[in-house]
């Protein structure tokens, strides 16, 4: 069953606490401490899967959460690090934080593979903490928290060109005579439930893609019907051909319906009403000799600088036209896709209240900051990436951890650690 919404919960590992053991071997009364390391917990990472075009799977399973880290041993044996979990999603897959509704990535075009959740650090065991002075630390620092949260999964459908109209009017026939998409084909509303993707090869190895969006109709902006839910799978795409019934064999008039559905674009997304339109007057074959509307759909045409090609997708007349003007229009408009920006901030989802401490540790020469509010921060940073980097940088400042790092003495090219992380600070 296709599905282009699911809501689950993700969680990344919890990281392995330290363990807290001593040394005991025959003749070595005093061995030390040797407590092992714990294992950092796993990370949740979204990932492209192009064998995939659903999000039925998600229907069945809602809850992924990643391996914790195992916790230390004796012997200075490490835990085991949780093993990464791995969502696979279809391209053009959008992942919104549940409760703001805001985008966290949207997994398309160059992006195929994201961390959205780290997986805690593992706790250090005893036997980092020996000294001179204290040669039996009987301490070990737990493992780092997990992080958790509530995401909603839309699919938003990859294509170059969208196939609006209302229901019976001809799309899905359309595709199926242009590409070798096979959409189910009935003459009554609301025949096509489900977005249809086809390829459309053009002479000399060119082509696109197109999406047979389900039959709009008016109050879809609204949700009337399923408005939502089909509006949703134009959203990428460059140019859409808006398909007509000439005929009127259905009761209805063309030059109104095409008013209607720009309506509904205007209302949901102006973005969507001002795409560039190409009009396909379908149902040429059956098209009354007396009848003006083929004259009023070109004059509505003219006034608002649209083209118009008469169609019969059932008799497969005109279509070659149709073709040769959608591409050469897909070129002149370029191949940039669309991608959704970020707009979901991380920084709201760490509270403000959590402690955190600064100290200079004299015998290495640097600044560590540690607690609950760095290791949330670090859950949800990838540092890995430029973006992810940034956002700790600006998270610092605002949280007010650089005015307590310069309250310390923090002067350029100092060492900050923030748990397994180390940084030389540059002042910009």
């Amino acid at each position: 069953m296709f599905s282009d919404q699911a809501k689950i919960f993700i969680r990344s590992g919890r990281g392995g606490d330290g363990h807290v053991s001593f040394r005991r071997e025959k003749y070595v009364p005093a061995g030390g401490p040797d407590g092992g390391n714990g294992g950092r917990g796993g990370d949740i990472i979204f990932e492209v899967d192009t064998g995939l075009n659903t999000l039925s799977d998600f229907r069945h399973g809602r809850r992924f959460c990643a391996e914790d880290g195992q916790e230390g041993g004796p012997r200075r044996c490490s835990g085991k690090d949780g093993k990464d979990l791995i969502i696979r999603v279809p391209e053009g897959t959008i992942i919104k934080d549940f409760e703001t509704g805001k985008v966290i990535t949207d997994m398309s075009g160059e992006n195929r593979r994201e961390i959205i959740l780290k997986g805690g650090r593992g706790g250090t065991g005893n036997m980092n903490y020996a000294t001179p002075t204290m040669q039996a630390p009987l301490y070990a620092k737990p493992g780092g928290p997990s992080v958790e949260r509530f995401v909603t999964l839309e699919l938003k459908c990859i294509a170059d060109v969208g196939l609006l109209g209302y229901p019976s009017v001809g799309k899905s026939t359309l595709l199926a005579a242009v590409t070798n998409a096979r959409p189910k084909i009935a003459d009554y509303p609301f025949t096509t439930l489900t977005p249809n993707l086809g390829v459309v090869d053009m002479p000399g190895g060119g082509g696109f893609v197109i999406a047979d969006i389900p039959g709009l109709i008016e109050g879809a902006a609204e949700g009337v019907g399923l408005g939502h839910d089909f509006l949703r799978h134009i959203e990428r795409t460059r140019l859409l051909v808006h398909l007509v019934d000439i005929s009127g064999f259905e009761g209805r008039d063309p030059v109104d319906d095409i008013e209607k559905i720009n309506a509904e674009l205007e209302k949901y997304d102006a973005r969507l009403a001002s795409l560039p339109q190409i009009i396909a007057a379908n149902k040429t074959d059956i098209l009354d000799p007396d009848s003006d509307a083929m004259e009023r759909v070109k004059a509505w045409a003219k006034e608002h600088g649209v083209p118009v090609y008469p169609i019969s997708a059932a008799a497969h007349k005109g279509l070659d036209e149709l073709l040769f003007a959608v591409y050469e229009k897909l070129q002149s408009i370029g191949r940039k896709p669309v991608i959704f920006e970020k707009t979901f901030d991380w920084l709201d989802a760490v509270p403000e209240n959590l402690p955190y401490t600064v100290e200079f540790d004299e015998k290495t020469k640097e600044y560590r900051v540690e607690g609950p509010l760095i290791e949330k921060m670090l859950g949800y940073t990838n540092l890995q990436s430029e973006r992810g980097f940034m956002y700790f940088q600006r998270f610092m400042k605002e949280r007010g951890v650089m005015d307590a790092l310069f309250a310390k003495g923090l002067k350029e090219g100092d060492t900050v650690r923030l748990y397994g992380h180390a940084f030389e600070y540059y002042d910009e």
